[in-house]
């Protein structure tokens, strides 16, 4: 199969699972010819600034345009750098942002944790580039409604995306055919 091919490099920006074989990014990092990945944190898995300065570090091999590719909790991570860093960026995927105040299921860090790792607050200023925030109608770690808000804040559009939960494997994704389309989207 021929490789998807973009003017920008694709920078992939996992959630806090980080690199999932079955994992839609870690599908579509196969399918691009132009991509790089965040890779994982070697300590603290948690440290926010921790993810950012890999964001930073990634961006720095990068020579020419970007387009963000990030999930869950990545989304956060890329608000973080946004808030420290500047480089032109020409768009962001944005999918499946969780929600710092929800109540997560068990197997999820808890919001004091997150807090005391430097997540929250959460950086809510307009990005400096044209973004897309994927949501879900039925995440269990954000409302549609905790969504569209921060598509708001971040003056992204917003894709109602249905019932398509966290858009993880648990959820049923694999592959998300999608991603490329909005992926070609940003890159015009």
């Amino acid at each position: 199969m021929d490789k998807l091919q973009t003017a920008a490099t694709v920078l992939i920006v996992p959630g806090l699972r980080e690199h999932v074989a079955e994992h839609w990014q870690t599908l579509l990092e196969a399918r691009l010819s132009k991509v790089r990945s965040v890779p994982p944190l070697e300590t603290d898995k948690l440290d926010c600034m921790a993810r950012v300065r890999a964001i930073q570090h990634e961006l720095e091999q990068i020579d020419g345009p970007v387009i963000l590719v990030a999930h869950s909790a990545g989304v956060l991570m890329v608000a973080h750098w946004a808030a420290h860093f500047s480089r032109p960026i020409k768009g962001a995927l944005l999918a499946a942002p969780p929600d710092l105040d929800a109540s997560w299921p068990a197997n999820y860090p808890s919001p004091e944790t997150l807090r005391s790792s430097g997540w929250d607050p959460l950086p809510k200023a307009p990005l400096p580039f044209r973004s897309i925030v994927a949501a879900s109608t039925n995440d269990y770690l954000a409302s549609l409604d905790a969504a569209t808000d921060l598509a708001k804040c971040w003056g992204a559009e917003l894709l109602n995306l249905g019932d398509v939960g966290h858009l993880n494997p648990a959820a049923g994704f694999g592959p998300w055919p999608q991603a490329e389309e909005l992926i070609l989207e940003l890159d015009r």
